[in-house]
């Protein structure tokens, strides 16, 4: 299908020509003697209407005199006449007289056309005029061997003088030019010939090059190519016309540019990525290298120096990613434009850059630049550092668009290098917070073996809320802990770090792992009400938590989790169970009561601790990690730190999405060589039987230098005893770091201390319990309380 389908009808003839034109002849009386069939279209009268009569009879209105001098001039004379048609219609046109002088006598040709038909053709002429002398758009023939014919005056201009081109190939117009379009023939060759052999129009193409006219700008023109051919349909060369958009090209690539650095500038909240990001935007479309110099306060996250430019001791960025970076110090000199640029915060464009920072650089300075715009980094009233702009390759100049756009991509860059260092300095002081929470050693315990791991998450996520703790409790037993408070970030280090004192204190209590966790859900419940403003409720909604108890005497552990995954327990001989009670609801929900497991663990027995960043990701579930730290803890008899070095290389290689928690314990149990117990009647004699007892089991450890402190202890709280309660004491001594005293009973009223008056007859029992031992307390049981009392072993 053609493309313009009434091509056909378009006709560059004139009207008055001899082909199309109506013609007739009069004689010198000024009758008809000649009547064309073009006069009978024009005006439907047959010949034989017309012959031999007065031409006057054709005209419209009384003009016979002035037929009659248009007649009798003796030289062409052309005006405009009213006709009268066949049909009674009145036609204007055009009328051209020319005198035919011969041997018999005069005659007269006259031509005539409408008049409307030639003021279209004439407005036609002056467009093509107007094209050929007046256009900007370039016009260019080229024959069928692709040499130049002709250029209208603007190909003109931009050649310097089409005629020198003339007969020259096409491609000697612009030699260093190329096609930056890529949906057409790269090579103008190739076009040319494909429109030649086809006929198909290629329309739209963009070209880059330098017109010889300005050699110095690189110049894009949109350029289109036509086939010409002749009356009989044959070629007759090409047909190119050009429009110079360089501006329109330049606006276009400054906006997408802007939309690009709109998506790639500061998304990383790293300050060396968001420097080597403005280099990917301005290269090679704005600049052929881009600088970034920077203060080593913003690149650590502090707050750069208000009120003074920072031109000394800079650190300039090379590199595009993080394994990539180094920096190099700079420096500029007082004179410098980097230097001025920076004390005025203004953009300056210089030539060459200076020989200080040249040799910061490397010494790659030392040479002239074509080019340099130095660009001021700024953010909130601070100068963070400089970007240049540098021109190796090109030599056109920045001009005034492309500095307004090297501005807007600098303080783009700026903000997103200002929000990194406000980042970077969150996370550092997140990170501070949330290590100064976290133990910094777990004391060492006779009852279990211990060794951790943390694992913070990748810094782009931000500081978790992951917690562990290790709490020694009395009777030689151990308060085991992991948490987890989802989120990251200050708050959640915060939150963090006050559940595990929370955790501690209520552990300190003796309370056991249910009643623990269900007080501590209570609290978390109350700080996520809608009316708490401390910041910390929203963290809150999703913390776990997982509280055991290990006791060396029994081997029994008992444990309680809110949502937490529950601990791996590896026995012994390799044999690895995991808990087949699910876990109760997380903290703050107040939903579910909380479960107590009780395990008997053997000696030797490694239990796994953790959080879910050990075993869970985007890419692999939970149960896929917990079964490979399963597997993991069958090599249990490995050391605990080789365990926790085993376990963390099974994660998946790649920046953690989540902090991991492990914490790994071996158990040890205290043989009946180290523990003695005595079950007394409620009878006060047995009170002297105690002391009794008590002597010579310390003589039996060698601990007889303690025999009368710890006789006087196990005295006061076996009498209490026997006092308030109504059936059987036990008492027990465990020899661990300290010698543990302790007593029980089916009371369940614990005593106070109390400093007595002196006419009081009792009450001075627990006071100098108090004084002689390192701590006491106590701690009630399903069957009543026990007291107890710590004494150092010198």
């Amino acid at each position: 299908m053609d493309r313009f389908p009434n091509a056909a009808n378009v006709d560059f003839h004139s009207p008055l020509d001899l082909s199309k034109a109506a013609t007739a002849v009069l004689d010198a009386e000024g009758r008809v003697c000649g009547w064309g069939p073009s006069a009978r279209r024009l005006l439907g009268h047959p010949a034989e209407d017309v012959l031999g009569r007065p031409a006057a009879r054709l005209l419209a209105g009384s003009t016979e005199q002035r037929l009659s001098a248009l007649c009798a001039a003796h030289k062409p004379r052309s005006t405009v006449l009213d006709l009268r048609c066949q049909d009674g219609r009145t036609l204007r046109a055009a009328v051209t007289f020319s005198p035919l002088a011969h041997q018999d006598g005069a005659a007269t040709v006259v031509v005539a056309a409408d008049l409307a038909e030639l003021r279209g053709w004439e407005a036609q002429l002056a467009m093509l005029q107007g094209l050929a002398t007046e256009s900007s758009v370039g016009l260019t023939i080229f024959d069928t061997d692709f040499h130049v014919v002709w250029g209208n005056v603007s190909t003109d201009l931009e050649l310097a003088g089409v005629a020198q081109y003339v007969g020259l190939h096409a491609s000697a117009l612009f030699p260093e030019g190329e096609f930056i379009s890529r949906h057409h023939p790269p090579d103008e060759d190739q076009v040319m010939e494909q429109v030649l052999k086809t006929g198909e129009p290629i329309l739209g193409m963009h070209y880059r090059g330098r017109a010889p006219a300005d050699p110095g700008r690189e110049h894009v023109w949109s350029c289109s190519y036509y086939r010409l051919v002749d009356a009989r349909g044959e070629p007759l060369g090409l047909f190119e016309e050009s429009l110079d958009i360089t501006e329109q090209y330049r606006a276009q690539e400054r906006l997408s540019l802007l939309v690009r650095a709109g998506k790639r500038i500061g998304a990383s909240l790293d300050v060396r990525r968001t420097a080597a990001e403005l280099a990917d935007v301005a290269v090679p479309q704005l600049a052929d290298e881009v600088l970034v110099d920077l203060p080593p306060a913003v690149i650590e996250g502090r707050q750069p120096a208000t009120g003074s430019a920072p031109g000394h001791s800079l650190l300039r960025m090379h590199g595009r990613t993080p394994e990539e970076f180094r920096t190099t110090p700079v420096s500029y000199p007082p004179s410098s434009l980097q230097a001025l640029s920076l004390a005025t915060s203004r953009p300056l464009v210089g030539d060459t850059t200076s020989e200080a920072a040249g040799e910061g650089a490397g010494g790659r300075g030392a040479a002239a630049r074509p080019c340099c715009l130095f660009v001021p980094l700024l953010a909130r009233d601070a100068v963070l550092g400089l970007a240049t702009f540098r021109r190796d390759t090109n030599p056109d100049p920045f001009g005034p668009e492309e500095q307004t756009l090297a501005v807007e991509l600098a303080e783009r860059a700026a903000v997103g290098i200002d929000n990194a260092r406000r980042y970077t300095s969150q996370h550092s002081a997140a990170l501070v917070l949330q290590r100064s929470l976290l133990p910094q050693h777990l004391p060492e315990q006779s009852a279990v073996e211990v060794a951790y791991r943390y694992l913070p998450a990748d810094s782009r996520v931000g500081v978790g809320g992951d917690w562990f703790d290790l709490i020694p409790l009395s009777g030689a037993r151990v308060g085991l802990t992991v948490g987890d408070v989802v989120g990251h970030g200050v708050h959640a280090a915060a939150t963090m770090g006050r559940l595990r004192a929370t955790v501690r204190t209520l552990a300190l209590l003796d309370l056991d792992p249910a009643e623990l966790l269900t007080r501590l859900d209570g609290l978390v419940a109350q700080d996520s009400e809608p009316h708490a403003d401390d910041g910390l409720g929203d963290e809150a909604l999703g913390v776990t938590c997982l509280y055991a108890i290990y006791d060396p005497v029994s081997g029994r552990c008992v444990w309680a989790s809110a949502g937490h995954p529950p601990p791996i327990v590896a026995d012994a001989s390799g044999s690895v169970a995991l808990s087949a009670l699910a876990p109760g609801p997380p903290l703050g929900l107040g939903s579910l009561p909380y479960e107590n497991v009780e395990l008997n663990l053997s000696d030797g027995s490694v239990v796994a601790f953790f959080t879910d960043g050990v075993v869970e990701d985007r890419r692999t579930d939970i149960d896929s990690g917990i079964d490979r730290l399963a597997h993991v803890l069958t090599w249990q008899r490995c050391p605990l730190e080789e365990l926790c070095d085993r376990a963390l290389s099974t994660l998946p290689p790649g920046p953690q999405a989540d902090d991991a928690t492990l914490l790994l314990i071996r158990t040890r149990r205290l043989g009946g060589d180290r523990v003695a117990d005595l079950e007394l009647p409620p009878d006060p004699a047995m009170v002297a039987h105690a002391r009794t007892d008590t002597e010579r089991q310390l003589e039996s450890w060698g601990l007889s230098e303690l025999s009368f402190t710890a006789e006087l202890v196990v005295s006061e709280l076996v009498t209490n005893s026997i006092r308030y309660a109504t059936g059987p004491v036990m008492l027990r001594l465990i020899r661990d770091r300290s010698l543990l005293c302790e007593v029980s009973d089916n009371a369940h009223t614990a005593p106070h201390l109390r400093r007595a008056r002196r006419d009081d007859e009792g009450g001075r029992g627990l006071f100098l319990v108090a004084q002689v031992s390192q701590r006491w307390g106590t701690r009630y049981t399903a069957s009543g309380k026990t007291i107890w009392a710590e004494l150092a072993i010198p």
